[in-house]
């Protein structure tokens, strides 16, 4: 069992296109692998594979949802930046 399984994710994938997609969840390994497997969403679906490049936690599912509405409207330069900086961390 997940020792982390009171957290909540929002996270960011990078599409075999380019493309980022932000979501969210309470399991971020089942969900990459939904991502993976073209059950996680429909614009995943046909950007397989996915890559997850950028994540954060959060102690409830509205904090995570929150977090993941502001991600989807920042500019593309700005997710960049932001995975850029976990990265260097």
């Amino acid at each position: 069992m997940n020792e982390n399984n009171n957290l909540n994710y929002t996270y960011i994938l990078k599409c075999s296109d380019g493309s980022l997609y932000c979501g969210w969840t309470n399991d971020i390994e089942n969900r990459l692998k939904s991502h993976n497997a073209g059950t996680g969403s429909k614009y995943t679906r046909t950007r397989l594979s996915v890559e997850l490049v950028h994540y954060e936690t959060f102690a409830t599912k509205q904090e995570a949802m929150s977090r993941e509405y502001h991600i989807k409207r920042m500019t593309r330069k700005e997710k960049e930046q932001l995975i850029m900086r976990q990265n260097n961390a």
